[in-house]
């Protein structure tokens, strides 16, 4: 087993080269059922889903001498990582992908500030982005697509029902030379914000569209599931889109198909659209939770 990892590390790292140094490691299930392991930065963040780590993965990770956070997906599970051991450097630090830089915070709680899954999907819109263009972040988190999207000249607009999430794409953006003052930072409901965008006829040439499976209004109790609840979502931000704008619809949902979430994101367009799905980075074959599909208008 160690000998399998050290491959799958000096692979990895290859083929993504010095620009990235944080990846999917381990998929889950490959060598051990529910396990995964993610390398940032030179520290090993490992996802247990109903099982407890095998000695052999504790074994290979004591000799990387490097820090381990231990993180248990199980339902109703939302701890941050702890530490495998006594910690020998931050738990806030950098990561780097595909050169960009985003703080990680290891105390932050259950999520710690990036979901590398969406490496692709990121470095994708920086490249399409550009001069005069106009990107609307929902459910933007620590804002990382707002981030790529400024990088590529867009003036982007970040969307996140928490202040702390929306100070920290501040600081994102700070860390990667880009000034937040020249772009736009909602907090609140995203649906309530998409209705407001259409009522003032605000229009964005692209948005990302990255909700959480399941949400509770705490004001008014209202629930939202991805599974019920996309294709309305869909439906309010196409209102907000330009002509010829393009749309990416994402979610990790492991309830939905990757065909009932095509069917979703098309029930809310309600008119000619091109779908594309985009599959998930190379370094989490064979998994297959993140869905995502680039609309174009």
């Amino acid at each position: 087993m160690r000998r399998e990892l050290d491959k799958m590390r000096e692979e990895k790292e290859q083929k993504l080269g010095r620009e990235t140094n944080a990846y999917r490691l381990l998929p889950e299930d490959t060598l051990w059922r529910g396990v995964a392991i993610d390398a940032l930065a030179g520290r090993y963040l490992v996802s247990l889903r109903n099982v407890v780590l095998p000695r052999e993965a504790e074994e290979w990770l004591y000799a990387q001498r490097s820090d381990v956070f231990i993180k248990h997906l199980e339902k109703g599970e939302k701890r941050p990582p702890q530490p495998l051991q006594t910690p020998r450097h931050s738990v806030q630090f950098n990561i780097r992908e595909n050169g960009v830089s985003f703080m990680i915070d290891m105390e932050s709680g259950y999520s710690q500030g990036l979901f590398i899954d969406q490496r692709d999907n990121r470095l994708d819109l920086r490249r399409s982005c550009r001069e005069g263009m106009t990107v609307l972040n929902l459910f933007a988190y620590t804002g990382a697509f707002s981030v790529c999207a400024a990088l590529g000249g867009a003036t982007t607009t970040t969307l996140d029902l928490s202040a702390n999430c929306l100070d920290r794409c501040k600081e994102n953006m700070r860390i990667n030379d880009i000034n937040p003052s020249a772009h736009y930072f909602c907090r609140g409901d995203a649906l309530h914000w998409l209705r407001r965008f259409a009522q003032q006829g605000r229009l964005f040439d692209c948005i990302v569209i990255d909700p959480p499976t399941f949400s509770r209004n705490s004001r008014t109790g209202t629930i939202w599931r991805a599974e019920q609840n996309y294709p309305e979502l869909v439906a309010l931000a196409s209102h907000c889109l330009s002509r010829g704008g393009s749309m990416l619809c994402t979610t990790n949902s492991r309830r939905l198909t990757r065909e009932a979430f095509r069917t979703a994101v098309a029930a809310g367009l309600g008119s000619a659209a091109t779908l594309r799905s985009v599959p998930m980075p190379f370094d989490f074959f064979p998994e297959t939770y993140l869905k995502s599909i680039k609309v174009t208008t």
